[in-house]
């Protein structure tokens, strides 16, 4: 699959972007594969991995020069992000927040702001992330009660964020909080602040979880933690929520590019396993259950990929892409799961092992399902936006 895969969709891309795609590629599949089992089932941080992926330019792929290297495309990126989670799902996730807090500084970004922190982020020397969710208020970020109360010369933030991915390997934060509490409606009180390990600022012990392993999920908390004015993302108070919304977009395809890269490796693992695996004298694919399985998982995550590519190139139009690119991470993660169940099924008996790989990817999935805004809150997200547009353009 991946030679035609790579004909049909490196179309879109420069010849140096598909140099880039095939290098991660090559990446994943001589430096990833041989090790992903070994340091998933141990719950280790992927030292070696990560270095690696620095070394490649990974953490700079949205950040242009001055700053980096040179921007490649949104459909570049995403890709990226596939061949990743395709090895192990984890290495995506290293890169995801980091890409978000990128694109937040370039877009709303001072350029003192812009100087100070993109060189380092896009040669992964400084690694960053966002701080959006709280104990108690899941999807809910408007009734988030972290508070950042000015003070003279900066802010004073009291409160705490969970499910925080790379919190302790980040050492930039972007702090979604209330710099004006009693703000109505309560989106106009919100701003971003660009956080620094500072006194008053701890992280808990990593959270344990199903999936996801290697990467750290973390509590971050907040105790009087005084940040200097300049923290302030951009100029202006009460924007963040909208700020952060548009970060968004980016989260939001980079986890249907997980979900994507999840699906493909546990139907690549169950079509191989389905030609090799013979039963009552002949290859298990060959009988009617399974064949109609395999062509199932391969329709899901065709039609996956295609809504993924779709956002990505409206991204990077210039075009609003919230509804495209809630659309590509609902339909992703939701085919992801499906497709790593069916790939447990197409194994029998050995998909339950932890011998082989696709028991992973049936943890990895539900993460995209729950992550980055809940499917059930972006079935909402979408609902306003066909409405407002009066339907969709095809």
């Amino acid at each position: 699959m991946d030679a035609q895969r790579t004909e049909e969709h490196d179309m879109t891309l420069t010849s140096e972007e598909q140099a880039i795609v095939k290098t991660v590629r090559d990446f994943v599949d001589k430096q990833v594969k041989p090790v992903v089992r070994e340091l998933e089932h141990a719950n280790t941080y992927p030292e070696e991995l990560i270095e690696t992926m620095k070394e490649m330019g990974v953490f700079g792929l949205s950040i242009p020069e001055p700053y980096g290297f040179g921007a490649v495309s949104m459909p570049c990126y995403v890709q990226v992000a596939e061949e990743l989670a395709r090895g192990w799902m984890s290495l995506a996730g290293a890169m995801g927040g980091h890409t978000v807090v990128s694109k937040l500084l370039l877009l709303f970004g001072t350029e003192e702001q812009k100087d100070t922190y993109l060189p380092r982020m896009a040669s992964g020397e400084l690694r960053a992330t966002m701080a959006l969710t709280e104990p108690g208020g899941g999807s809910d970020l408007q009734a988030m009660r972290t508070t950042a109360r000015p003070v003279d010369g900066g802010y004073l933030i009291n409160g705490s964020k969970t499910w925080i991915s790379n919190a302790r390997r980040s050492d930039l934060i972007a702090l979604l909080c209330k710099t004006d509490p009693a703000a109505q409606p309560s989106h106009t009180g919100v701003s971003i602040l660009l956080v620094e390990k500072v006194p008053g600022y701890t992280i808990s012990k990593d959270l344990p979880k199903l999936g996801y392993k290697g990467v750290e999920s973390c509590e971050l908390n907040f105790t009087d933690c005084l940040v200097p004015s300049s923290a302030l993302l951009g100029t202006k108070e009460g924007v963040g929520f909208a700020q952060m919304m548009k970060g968004l977009e980016v989260g939001r395809l980079q986890v249907a590019a997980r979900a994507t890269g999840v699906a493909r490796a546990a139907f690549d693992d169950a079509l191989q396993y389905a030609q090799d695996r013979e039963s009552f004298g002949k290859p298990i694919w060959q009988h009617q259950a399974v064949g109609n399985m395999l062509a199932d998982m391969a329709t899901k995550l065709s039609a996956a990929r295609a809504l993924l590519l779709t956002a990505a190139e409206k991204f990077d139009a210039g075009e609003r892409c919230d509804m495209e690119a809630g659309m590509a991470k609902l339909f992703a993660s939701e085919a992801a799961m499906e497709v790593a169940l069916d790939a447990v099924r197409v194994h029998g008996g050995y998909g339950y092992s932890t011998e082989y790989d696709v028991e992973r990817y049936f943890r990895d999935a539900p993460l995209m399902i729950v992550g980055e805004g809940t499917n059930e809150i972006l079935k909402g997200v979408i609902a306003k936006q066909l409405v407002k547009r009066g339907g969709i353009d095809l």
